[in-house]
């Protein structure tokens, strides 16, 4: 019963695709080495070299020269390259990566000398976290395989998991004798990370700048088809590139027919840059929710043959964005301020809590510097403003006058919470320009 067991079998053969040949001995032109370049600078000895070459070099393509003088001189313009035109079949199961389709062919082969019937058979995918069953034949039954046949199938899986993966293929059958029987094999291999992802978040006031790193790990060339950061709810992306307007002109095929960019082997690296900025909507929300997750990348590749990959990171971070109960926001300002002329600025008051607060005095506080201030408040020096209800707003208008010509600051308008005694965070410093009437 062992022998009959061992005579039947499963294989397996991943499905991918081949690499090229290349020829590693040097070919090279007579030419390089009895003249210089500078030979073509005169026409009459650039006239005379093919034939005084071709009187002590035999024919390249004279299949009667058996001497093989010739093998290391060029036949061609297109052999220094090395490539033969030939491809080379998969010699081994090779590596495989996350983010890949991994493609195989299972051939269950009847060695026996009897016809097995009613075979059931399963291939399923193990990891550590799941089983991913890849084909059942439970319902439609193959109905026999004659002595010396075989049963072929291919089946495909994306790589979601790294680590170390095992295919199970079994088969259920009934042999010569009508007996039932199980035969399960295994087929083992390792899922390696082809690409590391690094990035660095960096706030500038209302922007923040996100700066993605991507290193190629694998011992191909990768081109990437997309890099696409896929923004949070609450925030919008723009991705910074390079201006090469002057490289290429206005083609409007150009952003269509984009070339992918190339990440070389064995440690390759690209970096991308991307402008996130806030839904100006949805601020308020966002901050009473205190979130700091941006978005994610989408990343997708292909290899120098052309088989595809895709990535896809986990959310990515930025600084924690602190929850405050009530925020003071610059709506507006002029675009035009005279010296020693009033001017009003566009301000909104928010209430980011569940409860009522207020009455607020909003004033210019004095810092602890000597220096003078140069925008002050004109008239009365404490605007009152009434209680907010629950997460409610109110705009305003402060009267504010420039006694200095030339870029200057408004600082330190504070709001202040007379029922709570308690001052909020004043609002940003905000240039302006000064000019004369």
């Amino acid at each position: 019963r062992r022998k009959e067991r061992t005579r039947w079998r499963s294989g397996l053969m991943r499905l991918c695709k081949p690499s090229f040949h290349v020829e590693p001995p040097l070919q090279l032109d007579p030419t390089d080495l009895l003249v210089g370049e500078d030979i073509f600078d005169d026409p009459l000895a650039a006239s005379h070299l093919p034939p005084l070459i071709s009187r002590h070099v035999a024919n390249p393509i004279d299949s009667s020269d058996l001497s093989y003088r010739t093998r290391f001189l060029l036949h061609h313009p297109s052999d220094s390259m090395g490539l033969s035109g030939l491809l080379v079949l998969p010699q081994s199961f090779g590596a495989i990566y996350l983010g890949e389709t991994f493609c195989s062919y299972i051939s269950i082969n009847n060695s026996s000398n009897f016809e097995v019937r009613d075979i059931i058979i399963k291939a399923e995918i193990q990891t550590e976290r799941q089983r991913i069953l890849l084909l059942d034949t439970s319902k439609s039954p193959v109905e026999s395989i004659r002595s010396g046949g075989r049963y072929d199938f291919i089946v495909e899986h994306d790589v979601k998991e790294l680590g170390a993966h095992t295919l199970v293929c079994t088969a259920l059958y009934n042999d010569g004798d009508g007996e039932r029987k199980y035969l399960p094999q295994f087929f083992k291999f390792s899922v390696s990370n082809p690409l590391s992802v690094r990035t660095k978040v960096r706030a500038v006031k209302e922007t923040t700048y996100l700066e993605a790193c991507i290193e190629n790990h694998t011992k191909s060339n990768l081109y990437m088809d997309q890099v696409d950061f896929e923004p949070s709810q609450h925030w919008s992306s723009t991705v910074l590139k390079a201006n090469e307007n002057h490289l290429v002109g206005n083609d409007p095929t150009r952003e269509i027919l984009k070339p992918p960019i190339l990440i070389r082997s064995s440690g390759g690296i690209y970096n991308f840059l991307y402008k996130l900025r806030l839904s100006s909507q949805d601020s308020g929300q966002v901050k009473v929710e205190g979130t700091n997750i941006l978005g994610k990348l989408q990343i997708t590749w292909r290899t120098i043959l052309g088989e595809p990959g895709r990535l896809q990171t986990q959310q990515i971070l930025g600084t924690p964005i602190a929850r405050k109960d009530v925020e003071l926001l610059l709506v507006e300002v002029p675009s035009v301020i005279n010296l020693d002329r009033p001017f009003s600025v566009h301000l909104n008051l928010v209430n980011h809590t569940d409860t009522k607060l207020g009455p607020f005095e909003v004033f210019l506080s004095q810092n602890n510097s000597h220096e003078e201030k140069v925008v002050m408040i004109n008239g009365l020096q404490t605007m009152a403003l009434p209680q907010l209800e629950a997460s409610g707003s109110t705009d305003f208008h402060l009267n504010l006058i420039a006694t200095k010509l030339g870029v200057q600051r408004i600082t330190g308008i504070t709001v202040f919470d007379t029922r709570e005694k308690r001052n909020y965070d004043p609002l940003p410093d905000l240039e302006i320009f000064v000019d004369m009437d």
